[in-house]
């Protein structure tokens, strides 16, 4: 089973309120009684009248029970709703059985109950409920009571048309249900695929200020660790060295030094966290491409050597977290080495990453972005792919870069070079301007 199908039949909307059931219900109630009596009493139709508002009313004492038996804020677990939907197939089954079968217009509800499955409840049951309603739709094409009409001229449909009746209905829960599940699943996706974003950004912005908090707590710790250590010479110098606490005064600078050096190192791998914290593009290139350093894999990083027109914003946490996600995938596939090229002029900001490994599949390259697009890696020996994840890494670094106004393409290299190929391109103003802002 893909890995977004088992996501989605484990997915916490897959159980629907029952208060949206019996809201359904009581207007399927409504719409059955009106059109029992207008045909009855308003067209003088002969039909069988207290049958048909006995099973009418069986779906209205089953509201009611529900209403005494549950709060209607709880969601019911998928077989329950499926049992549930089963039932209004069932009933109108039995009233299109009092009222003609297939010729009655008002067979095509069966759709109703498929539907509602299709968009809320996971595939299996939308199947079965499915399979049931075409049952009772074919059982009622050769058993039925006639249909309500004029008894001095009877309408005779002949077999053919019911036979195409049958079938329409047929072609439209399977057609219908396939393409509402569809939908409905894509937006369940991307819904869940922006709430991963979501956390990543949370998760990253998390980061990035206790970034900020360590080197002002750093900063904070400065003045008074240097007091220490003044103090504690002070006391090295006043104190002969065969004093009963000379060591200890000895011990006591060392360490007051060692506190220094620590936070030093803090200050220097954190950023202040300030609003106005800026930092160059080729900086921000080389805090995401340093971690990566340590594989087999040669990375290299070019730039042009004019520093003094490089661009300047502030360091954003969703530009670190997509950049990293990108060169990560690329060093992933890579053979032997990942090119990270920078170019920047007055107008925009390019960045592009390219691999020598294999490039994009074919039928992926299309659909890099999209949520649940899940890539392939090769196995150790080389041999074979497997999948990897469940097709979220591209997609949350493709909308988090977006987010900060960059535009990004996925291509392959031009054979003979083989390998993939990331580009990004911001308008400069916007990344000088609004780097810092995209994360909010």
């Amino acid at each position: 089973m893909p890995p977004a199908l088992e996501l989605a039949q484990h997915h916490p909307r897959r159980n629907v309120r029952l208060d949206t059931l019996v809201r359904l219900r009581w207007l399927a109630v409504i719409g059955q009684t009106t059109a029992v009596l207008v045909v009855y009493f308003g067209l003088e139709f002969p039909l069988p009248l207290w049958t048909c508002l006995a099973a009418i009313a069986l779906s209205a004492w089953l509201n009611i029970a529900l209403r005494l038996r549950f709060h209607l804020t709880q969601r019911l677990e998928p077989d329950r709703a499926a049992w549930l939907l089963a039932f209004d197939v069932a009933e109108l089954a039995v009233l299109l059985y009092l009222t003609g079968g297939l010729q009655n217009p008002f067979a095509f509800l069966f759709l109703g109950p498929v539907l509602l499955s299709a968009t809320a409840l996971p595939p299996r049951f939308t199947v079965l409920l499915g399979i049931f309603a075409i049952a009772c739709a074919t059982l009622l094409v050769f058993v039925h009571y006639p249909l309500p009409w004029d008894d001095a001229d009877p309408l005779r449909l002949p077999p053919i048309y019911m036979a195409g009746v049958w079938l329409s209905i047929l072609l439209a829960i399977g057609f219908i249900g396939v393409y509402a599940w569809q939908i409905t699943e894509e937006s369940r996706q991307l819904a869940d695929a922006l709430s991963a974003t979501e956390l990543v950004m949370l998760r990253e912005q998390h980061l990035s200020q206790l970034d900020g908090l360590a080197a002002a707590a750093a900063h904070e710790l400065g003045t008074p660790l240097s007091t220490i250590s003044v103090i504690a010479k002070e006391l090295e110098n006043a104190i002969p060295a065969d004093a009963p606490h000379g060591d200890d005064v000895r011990l006591l600078r060392s360490q007051a030094s060692r506190c220094r050096e620590i936070l030093s190192k803090i200050t220097e791998l954190s950023s202040t966290g300030a609003p106005f914290d800026r930092t160059p593009v080729t900086s921000l290139i080389e805090e995401v491409v340093a971690p990566h350093r340590d594989f087999d894999v040669a990375i290299a990083v070019s730039a042009p050597s004019e520093r003094e027109t490089e661009p300047v914003g502030a360091r954003n946490p969703a530009i670190v977290y997509g950049l990293g996600n990108l060169l990560e995938n690329a060093v992933d596939f890579a053979r032997e080495r990942v090119d990270v090229v920078t170019q920047w002029d007055d107008a925009t900001l390019e960045i592009t990453i390219t691999d020598d490994g294999p490039g994009f599949a074919p039928d992926v390259l299309a659909r890099i972005g999209e949520p649940y697009v899940t890539t392939r890696r090769r196995k150790p020996d080389g041999k074979d792919d497997q999948p990897v994840g469940l097709g979220l890494g591209f997609f949350i670094a493709k909308t988090l870069l977006e987010r900060s106004g960059a535009a990004i393409t996925f291509a392959n290299q031009l054979a003979p070079k083989h390998g993939a190929i990331v580009k990004l391109r911001w308008n400069r103003a916007d990344f000088e301007r609004t780097a810092g802002l995209a994360a909010t």
